[in-house]
Order: C-alpha cells, then sequence, then structure tokens
C-alpha cells in the first residue's frame, strides 16, 4: 500500500506493559469478539499488510483533526529548517476553535509541528500550510497527491485542519497512514510525547497531548485524535504488541472521547491475545485492564 512513497526510517519501538485483569484460557480468549460502540474500526498489521478485524472500514466518514497526520506527512516530506521562524496570520488563528497562538506572533516550524501534533492545535496546521511553498491551496494539493501515491483512494482533504468537514477517509485508509506516520524519525517521537513546552512570540508554554492511551500500559508508538460534531471523536495509534509487532488501531465515529480511547484499548487487548496466545504455552493470559 505504502510501496510508492520512500519509507521513512523505521521508529523506535516502545515496551509492552501487561496489566491483569481477567483470568481466562486462551481458547476463551480468542473466541471472544470485541464489544466496539464506534462507527467504524479497524486492527491493521502494517508488517504484514494483514487485516486482523474490521468493522465498516472501508465507509467513507469525515475524520476532523486526524487530518494533521496528512498535514504532517505534507510538511515533513518538504524537508523544511525547523529552527525557521514564521509570523502568525490573523487568517490563521480566525474561528480555530482551538490554538495556542496569537496573531502577529513569531514562532518556529518546529513549535508548529508539536503543537499540530501534540495539542491539536488548528492555527498553527494553518500557518503550517499558510507559509509552504505556494501557500495553503498548493498545500491542500499536494496532500491530496500525497494521498494518491500512498494509494488511500478513500481520502480527500479540503483544508489542512481538519475544521473542514469536507475532509474524509477510512478507517483502512487512516491505519495505513498512521504507520506510515508514526515511522518518521522526526513524527514519532513528536506523537509520543505526553508533553512538551513550545514557545509563542515573547511566551513560553506548556502543551498536552490530547491522546490518552499514553501514559497508560497501553504500549503507544504514535497515534492522534479527532473531533468536530460531523466526524464524531477519532482515534488513530499505532500501538506495540508484547514480544510482537506493531498494530494500527483506528477508530471513528465515537459518541464520546471516553468510547474512542476505551474501544481502541479492547481492540488492541484483543489483538494481543490473538497474536501472543502461543506464547504462553496454553497457560491463562493476562490481559491489560478494562477502564
Amino acid at each position: 500500500m505504502l510501496a510508492c512513497l520512500t519509507p521513512w526510517t523505521a521508529a523506535a519501538q516502545t515496551p509492552a506493559r501487561q496489566a491483569a485483569a481477567t483470568q481466562l484460557s486462551e481458547s476463551e480468549l480468542m473466541e471472544l469478539v470485541p464489544e466496539i460502540r464506534a462507527a467504524a474500526a479497524i486492527i491493521y498489521n502494517p508488517h504484514t499488510g494483514d487485516i486482523l478485524w474490521e468493522n465498516n472500514s472501508h465507509d467513507q466518514r469525515s475524520i476532523a483533526s486526524l487530518t494533521k497526520l496528512m498535514t504532517a506527512v505534507t510538511f515533513i516530506a518538504s524537508e523544511p529548517d525547523l529552527d525557521q521562524k514564521v509570523v502568525v496570520a490573523q487568517s490563521d488563528v480566525r474561528n480555530a476553535s482551538v490554538t495556542y497562538l496569537r496573531a502577529g506572533e513569531r514562532v518556529t516550524l518546529g513549535d508548529l509541528l508539536r503543537l499540530t501534533l501534540i495539542a491539536s492545535d488548528n492555527g498553527a496546521a494553518r500557518a503550517i500550510a499558510r507559509t509552504s511553498e505556494g501557500g495553503t491551496a498548493e498545500f491542500v494539493r499536494r496532500m491530496n497527491e500525497t494521498a494518491k501515491l500512498m494509494g488511500l483512494t478513500n481520502t480527500h482533504y479540503a483544508d489542512p485542519s481538519g475544521l473542514d468537514a469536507r475532509n474524509v477517509s477510512t478507517a483502512y485508509d487512516m491505519s495505513h497512514l498512521i504507520a506510515y506516520a508514526t515511522a518518521h524519525p522526526t513524527l514519532g517521537p513528536i506523537m509520543r510525547q505526553r508533553e512538551a513546552t513550545v514557545r509563542s512570540g515573547a511566551r513560553s508554554f506548556r502543551i498536552r497531548n490530547t491522546n490518552k492511551l499514553l501514559g497508560t500500559d497501553v504500549p503507544v508508538v504514535g497515534g492522534k485524535t479527532g473531533f468536530i460534531r460531523k466526524a464524531g471523536y477519532c482515534l488513530a495509534t499505532l500501538l506495540q504488541v508484547p514480544q510482537g509487532s506493531q498494530l494500527a488501531v483506528v477508530v471513528l465515529g465515537a459518541a464520546n472521547s471516553a468510547i474512542r480511547f476505551n474501544d481502541a484499548r479492547e481492540l488492541f487487548n484483543w489483538a494481543v491475545v490473538r497474536t501472543t496466545g502461543l506464547l504462553t504455552g496454553g497457560q491463562p493470559i493476562d490481559v491489560a485492564g478494562r477502564p
């Protein structure tokens, strides 16, 4: 699926942690079916190309700030100088919904990238696109061109922030994109940061990651959240299987924020049993606890 683009350098893997919860036999656990409440979801193994589980994974839906994954991929592909400073425009912050920026302030491209991926800052995503070669319209065109090169046939972008409900994709396409983005040596580590300090103008402040799976027993390699009314609550994340490979877990159209994280956890726990059950030698398996 991603063969059309040059692969990034492989991202560092995060050590897995397993917390005890239920004690069921291997056969019992492997027969369980995930109880998912989101409108669409998928578990995808980017190393083998296998889909371990899916529900409505090819349904095209609004994706909100999952858009910012492609914004980051398109931006970093141009090999920008992340120390370069740009001036925040009024158009970047107007009706931005979520932004830490103020018009007229100078901020580095690196901090704009951190704001975009960690805090899901809409003003930062707009500033990245506006200050790129050719401006916002050309940047969005490149986002769509990159999607085509990656084979993301059900994905289309109308703006770089995700506020535009016309940004659409599928759980299937997003599972491929999160795996690709996380493998980048710059983007992956940023998405794994729970907090970061950024500077805009004379201000220095802390931002926190919107991915609430970070810092829990779920081994996050990378991820991005999203929400607008049209899309519902969304999550695309890459997780590390204990003594195994990485799995992309995508949840779209959840009714609230807690559901998207709970669904992702349920899917990952189920996948761990499916992919590592043989390692237990038939003994009871400890599955990460449900919140």
